[in-house]
């Protein structure tokens, strides 16, 4: 893969507040995240979607780094959705705050579904609507879901409902890297990451075999003259 150009054009949406001190420390707390979603699939190739003020994991060629620059997604390639990938290719898709603008949610996380091999890891990092932290992102045209919509929209998307997986990352209120858990009062921390597996078509069972039964006796003379093809009575006559 082509390497990633840091040399990008400043973020002029609303995603441009990742690059505050309060911003940043969401992201800094993301990054272990990141990493740990990444060592799940050392063999596969793997893919990012951040936002501009965001660092990239580090990446290799078995990498693709993207960022959205307007309407259009600028690093290892220059494209807009569809993403020029191959279907069922990659075994990590991580998602870092591209879709707390409001943009078109569900078209990504098809595109996601689509590249993803089956069994493949989706990580969603995105805002947290109950977190005090709302304060500071508040009016800056960012938009936090709670993870209901999110399970219903990835269920819709193609990936399996019951290994959606949560935690929630970074700090309740003060603009400093914070911690992650899933107890209740992390529940409140300003991120969450939203972590499910693409669904694994299923096996085809096969087709069971139809039983042979053997009677043992006599055979009813019904079924002797249906076997005989109904010249029983005129056999027997001879």
């Amino acid at each position: 893969m082509p390497a990633f150009a840091h040399d990008r054009q400043p973020d002029a949406s609303g995603l441009a507040w990742f690059a505050s001190p309060a911003g940043q420390g969401v992201l800094a707390t993301e990054a272990a995240a990141v990493a740990r979603v990444l060592s799940g699939c050392p063999a596969l190739p793997w893919a990012w979607l951040g936002v501009s003020p965001a660092l990239p994991p580090p990446g290799g060629r078995r990498s693709v780094l993207l960022r959205y620059e307007g309407r259009e997604l600028a690093g290892s390639v220059r494209c807009r959705l569809p993403l020029p990938l191959a279907s069922e290719t990659f075994g990590a898709v991580l998602l870092q705050h591209v879709l707390d603008e409001g943009r078109d949610q569900t078209a990504l996380l098809e595109e996601c579904a689509r590249v993803l091999t089956p069994g493949g890891t989706l990580w969603l990092a995105t805002l947290n609507p109950w977190s005090p932290y709302r304060a500071r992102w508040a009016g800056r045209g960012l938009h936090a879901r709670g993870p209901g919509r999110w399970q219903r929209m990835l269920r819709r998307a193609g990936f399996a409902g019951s290994s959606i997986r949560l935690q929630w990352l970074g700090p309740h209120w003060h603009a400093s890297p914070g911690e992650a858990g899933v107890a209740v009062m992390d529940r409140f921390r300003a991120s969450i990451a939203i972590t499910v597996s693409k669904r694994a078509p299923a096996m085809v069972p096969p087709t069971p075999l139809r039983q042979l039964r053997w009677q043992a006796g006599r055979w009813p003379v019904d079924e002797v003259r249906r076997a005989c093809g109904g010249d029983l009575q005129q056999r027997t006559r001879r």
